[in-house]
């Protein structure tokens, strides 16, 4: 067997500048689905430079399915403080709670900032510093790689928060722990879902790649029981579309499947169930492995139904 070398490539052989070349690059889909992959949040555009005051951020973006703003500033430079200040005026202006600042590499003074500021907020504010690499095997194209060098500490917030506002009961931590383990669970197994953030809330948004409807996971310790909802919050012309397509889904799916188009209410879902004891903890794996095998036939079966629809 012949093994080549992987080689670091200088960011500015690919990208002159900063604006209009890697900013740009950033922008498109693609690029932004990598990025949300290595840092669990999905990512999605609404506007390349945009102004706040005087200044303008690389990239204003959302997260799919909550709405929360996000600021991306890049930096193919070193860290410095002048950006560091920027971040924070553009997170301020836009009222982001998601600041990622791509640099080409991280200052140590500049990672303890952001691991400091990631501490002493609430959970609301979420900063990431993230080195951007390109490799090379021998003559191949330039392959990007995101490497996170400072996030938030999620399960440091949660503890923080309860302690001091008294907010998170022991049902939230044990929600916040069963998604984490989800989370680990379904990339060990190469799940094709789009896995974003963990929160303290017995809920779980996955998209599906559109602004319409995304999957929705529900781990209700009540009822003894855990769910997987198609969740549409605010069209019903597309469920009606989808109701009429109910023989087609539903032979395509062996679940049994409850429409629910919540009348009165702008939101419709479709859902199903598998009643299990979710408190007890040896049942979580037997949990894991049934939302995400339901939540993968949903978002295959659903999307391609959608595509057909050309909804």
């Amino acid at each position: 067997m012949t093994l080549s070398t992987l080689k670091k490539v200088e960011l500015r052989e690919e990208w002159k500048n900063e604006a209009s070349d890697f900013t740009s690059w950033l922008a498109q889909d693609e690029n932004l689905h990598l990025l949300s992959d290595e840092i669990g949040i999905d990512i999605s555009l609404i506007q390349t430079e945009a102004s706040v005051g005087k200044f303008s951020v690389d990239i204003l973006a959302e997260e799919e399915n909550t709405g929360r703003k996000i600021v991306i500033e890049n930096q193919l430079e070193t860290t410095n403080h002048d950006h560091l200040g920027k971040i924070i005026t553009y997170a301020s202006g836009f009222d982001a709670e998601i600041v990622i600042w791509i640099v080409k590499d991280v200052r140590d003074e500049h990672k303890q900032a952001v691991d400091w500021l990631n501490e002493h907020t609430d959970d609301k504010i979420n900063i990431f510093a993230i080195r951007m690499e390109l490799w090379q095997i021998g003559d191949s194209p330039y392959a990007p790689k995101f490497q996170i060098i400072s996030k938030p500490n999620d399960w440091a917030k949660a503890i923080k928060k309860s302690t001091t506002r008294s907010e998170l009961s022991d049902r939230r931590l044990m929600q916040l722990e069963f998604w984490n383990q989800f989370k680990e669970f379904a990339v060990s197994k190469n799940s094709s879902l789009r896995l974003r953030k963990s929160y303290p809330q017995h809920w779980y948004d996955i998209s599906i790649g559109n602004s319409k409807s995304h999957l929705t996971l529900i781990v209700d310790t009540d009822n003894e029981q855990i769910r997987c909802e198609f969740y549409i919050p605010d069209s019903k012309p597309l469920f009606h579309a989808l109701l009429e397509k109910k023989e087609a889904i539903e032979s395509k799916l062996a679940h049994e499947l409850e429409w629910m188009e919540l009348e009165g209410k702008k939101a419709s879902r479709v859902k199903t169930v598998l009643n299990i004891d979710v408190s007890n903890s040896e049942n979580w794996e037997k949990c894991f492995q049934w939302l995400m095998e339901t939540a993968q036939e949903f978002q295959t079966v659903f999307a391609n139904q959608m595509k057909k629809m050309k909804i």
